[in-house]
Order: structure tokens, then sequence, then C-alpha cells
């Protein structure tokens, strides 16, 4: 959006008439800050005291701002259409140039100009004016025109104050460019950066793309539970709180894997769920305690129909998300169209060690000369599987560019996974990979109930060790596999990770609204807070 030209708040000569004038209120301390909103609330005081309600109970628009510029997408300069409007937004600019005021809306990212000549405005709407300041919420209802310069504005006859906004925005030159204040004050955030409602526009999409594509499969979405009497479903520390009426401990989810199988179980052949999971770790550019997976079951279906499914659903969301298949990260394009490179994990490390003799089968002893030549911690307690794994993910994830099926997985660290029908010392387990980074894991789903149980039991011996990520025997889900449970194909995608890539952006923080934070240091005598522009605590990610 370009206002008019002669009435810029850049232009020489043109007034700031908000109550910062256009200054940083961080340059000035929380002294400069307290004064606006001092100032604002005596605005509050004085609306109300001349029978104006500052805060109105609701407005009616005719029109978004999208839609109106949509309708009159190229208006000659100096025309008056006669057509009326009322719109409303939040306003991020301010103008006066005598009797002219200009004002600029902003809503759902998308600007608009007011064009208010006094003369044009009511009685009452004549002395609202005075005491705007940028970041209230205004409608206003008059005539679509275009200025001389041709902008597309409103020319209102009456204007409604929203609500009074008593802390400033940003300043207009340096934005909100502190990484830690964005992250905690998303509301901010989205109101002056553009690229933020662009990632969160392209989060919307990309679900959407995700549950049509399993919908059109016959997918049915269900919901599990948040909270576990045990954790399970993937090996990860969990977060634990107490019922109180219960007495008794619960977890948070750290998977809903056990549960939707428990559905497959129960005859439903297709489920999926795109649910919040949580996970008691480090935080990272890509990892947040809280986040968000799809997960999907299948039942008659292995880990390459589950490859099918997937190479689907990546391509369908970077369609919705970006009109083509063809992603850039990081400066660099990648393709997300299908098919995508197949190849065991094994494979990978042979070539990267370039030991083509490496197999599951040597004595752990050797496979720990093998990461001590190539500067790879290890644990005297790791098997031949776990040690492979590592090399693998030392020396070779971050590598995978182009989407890469990375295929079977040892026993030792898939704990949930069918033996590979042909190679007992891995199962039929893949990962996505894609610029350099795991965004899919999949299985065919292991359905034999006793050797589940032995792999629990295995599971639960590591955490009697002191494994904290290790899990327990889940003899709710054991029950429910004696049931019978039918060879099924199971999927989990990291929605964050994809959301990143197709994004383009490297933070996990970007594409999580409120992402989880350290908690805000208590303000102090003197200290200039956390106001907008300011390093908000001072405390980092």
């Amino acid at each position: 959006m370009h206002p008019d030209d002669n009435d810029r708040s850049d232009a020489p000569g043109a007034a700031q008439t908000s109550d910062e004038a256009g200054t940083d209120p961080a340059a000035g301390g929380s002294s400069k800050l307290d004064e606006i909103i001092a100032t604002r609330r005596a605005k509050v005081a004085e609306l109300r005291a001349a029978g104006v309600e500052p805060y109105p109970v609701r407005f009616a628009p005719t029109s978004t701002l999208a839609e109106l510029r949509a309708r009159y997408p190229d208006l000659d300069p100096q025309t008056d259409t006669g057509d009326a409007a009322t719109v409303a937004g939040r306003i991020v600019s301010i103008r006066r140039l005598g009797k002219l005021t200009f004002v600029v809306l902003r809503e759902d990212g998308v600007d608009l100009q007011l064009f208010c000549p006094r003369a044009a405005l009511d009685e009452a709407s004549r002395a609202l004016i005075g005491l705007l300041d940028v970041g209230d919420w205004l409608g206003a209802d008059g005539e679509v025109v275009a200025t001389k310069t041709g902008e597309l504005s409103v020319k209102p006859a009456t204007l409604t104050l929203l609500s009074k906004g008593l802390r400033p925005l940003p300043d207009k030159w340096h934005g909100l460019s502190d990484t830690e204040a964005r992250f905690r004050q998303r509301e901010l955030d989205l109101v002056v950066n553009a690229d933020a409602r662009r990632v969160f526009e392209l989060r919307s999409r990309v679900l959407k793309a995700l549950r049509v594509e399993l919908d059109e499969r016959g997918y049915v979405e269900v919901e599990t539970p948040m909270l576990h009497p045990i954790p399970g479903g993937a090996t990860a520390r969990p977060f634990v709180t107490h019922h109180n009426a219960l007495d008794a401990d619960l977890y948070l989810r750290i998977a809903p894997e056990l549960y939707l199988k428990r559905l497959i179980a129960g005859g439903m052949r297709r489920v999926y769920e795109i649910n919040r999971s949580f996970r008691n770790e480090g935080m990272s550019t890509r990892h947040n305690p809280e986040f968000t997976m799809l997960e999907s079951y299948e039942a008659y279906a292995d880990y390459h129909d589950v490859m099918e499914l997937t190479e689907a659903l990546v391509s369908r969301a970077a369609e919705a998300a970006l009109g083509t298949t063809s992603a850039t990260s990081q400066g660099r394009e990648v393709s997300l169209a299908a098919p995508y490179r197949r190849v065991t994990l094994l494979e990978l490390v042979r070539e990267a060690t370039d030991r083509p003799d490496l197999d599951y089968a040597m004595e752990p002893a050797a496979l720990r000369e093998i990461c001590h030549d190539h500067d790879v911690h290890v644990e005297d307690a790791w098997g031949a599987g776990k040690l492979v794994l590592e090399l693998y993910e030392a020396l070779v994830e971050h590598t995978l560019w182009e989407p890469t099926f990375v295929l079977d997985y040892p026993v030792e660290v898939s704990p949930l996974a069918r033996r590979h029908r042909s190679e007992p010392e891995v199962t039929e387990r893949f990962e996505l990979i894609m610029v350099g980074r795991e965004h899919a894991n999949a299985f065919t789903e292991l359905i034999d109930p006793a050797d589940q149980r032995e792999r629990f039991e295995a599971q639960a011996r590591a955490k009697a060790a002191g494994d904290e990520e290790a899990m327990v025997v889940d003899e709710a889900y054991l029950r429910a596999m004696e049931l019978g449970l039918p060879p099924t194909g199971g999927l989990g995608i990291g929605v964050d990770r994809l959301v990143m890539l197709l994004a383009d952006v490297a933070n996990i923080r970007d594409v999580i609204l409120f992402p989880t934070l350290r908690p805000e240091r208590a303000q102090e005598p003197g200290d200039p807070g956390t106001g907008p522009g300011t390093a908000e605590g001072q405390t980092g990610p």
C-alpha cells in the first residue's frame, strides 16, 4: 500500500499526530513509556466525559479492507465513486496537514487509507480525530474514492472508535526486531511484522491440506487423551502432573501412537490425529517442549504403502502452501515432488565410513572403534544397532538435502516397529529426511503381542538402569494387541518442521504462535522494562 505521495508521514513537513511523535518509547526508558500510557489514559477519560465509549460492544463493517481493494482495483485518480462503505481496522499511520488528515487502517495484513477532510466529517468525528493514536482500532463510514495520486481511500463522514490502545506500537523504523519480544508478544509481532502473518497463514494452509488428503483417502479424524496413566508411544522424557481427585500421577502425552493403534484393533480401518504432544527435553531451534504431530494408521498396509502416503501428504502440503512442489530453504532449492529416494540406513553408513564390511553382526567393540575413528560419542552399554544409528546421525543425516526415505532401522532403537521380513537385525521402519532434518517417522507396525511384550520389557530394563527416555510395559496396549491387531502401517509427521521447511524459516519458534520461553524476570525500579523495542527482560530463548 502506498499512501498519497504528498501526505506520507516521512514527507518533508508532514506532522505526526500520535502521542509518541514517531519516537521509540524504549529510547527514553520506562519513563517515556509511562508518559505515553498516561497520555492515552487521559484521552480515554476525555472521551468518556464527552459521552464517547472508547470500548464499544460491536461494529458492523460492510466490507473487509481486502474485499474493498479487490472491488476497486484500478480507479482513476480523483475519482468519487458515490459508493458507500463501512470499514474497520487498526490505525498504523496518522498524518495531519492542516484541515486534512490521512489515517491508514490495517486489517488481516491489508492496508487502506482514510481520506479525512475536516469539512466532510460530522461534528462528533471532528472531535474524535484529534484524540486518535497509532494502534487504536477505528471504524469509518463514507464514500469510496481515489485521491489525486490514485490511492484507493474511504472518505468518511463518520468515525467510530472501536478500541483505544494504551500501549504504543514499536517505532516504525525499527519495528519489533528483538527476537525474544517477538515470540513473547506474538500479538504485537503480528501487527508490525508482515512475515509473521505470512508464516501462520501458510501453516493454516498446510494443516488443511493434510486433512483434505487423508479425508479423501477415507481416514477418520479422531481425538485421543492428552493425559496418560503411563508414558508411551515414543522414547522420550515426559512431563508429569498429579490428579488430585484420583490421587494419581498422570503424564502429558509424548505421542498418541498406542491409543490410535488400539482403535485399529477395535476395527477402525484408517484413523489419524493432528495432535499436540509434549516432551520434557531441551529446547533448540528445532525443538519445542510442546509441538504438533500428524499420526495416521491404516489396517492391512506396510511401510511401502506409508511411503506413498507420505509423498502425497508432503507434496500436497507444498502445493497448498506455495502453489508448487519446489521450495527454497536456506537459499537452496529443494524439490518435494514424488518419488523420493529410498535407501537403507546401513548402506548410508557404509558409504560414509568407507567400510563396505560394516554390519549389524559386527562385535560392538569393533563398531565402537569405528565410532572413535569418526569422533562419534559412544557408551559401553550400547549394542550394535545403537552404534550404527549414532554413526548415521553424526555422519549422514545432515547431508541428505533432497527428500530421502532412510529405511530399515535397527530393532534395538525401534521398540514399536515390526522386524523386517527378511533382515532380522532391523525393522520395517523409515524416516523421511529433507534438508538435513527428520520430518517423518513410520513403521510396518509390530502386531505380535509376545514380541511386543519382550520389547517393552527390554525398554523397562533400560529405564531401570537409568534411561529416562525408555518406555515402560503398557498392559492396556498389550491387552488390545491380544484382542488382535491386523497388519498395520503407521506414520508420524512433525507438522512444525514441515511448516519450517515450506515457510523457509530456521527457528521452530517462528512457526509456533506461542512457543515455550523462559519466565520473564520481575521488573525492578529503573528497569527499562519490556516495552516495544526493548530486550524483553534480557532473557535468552
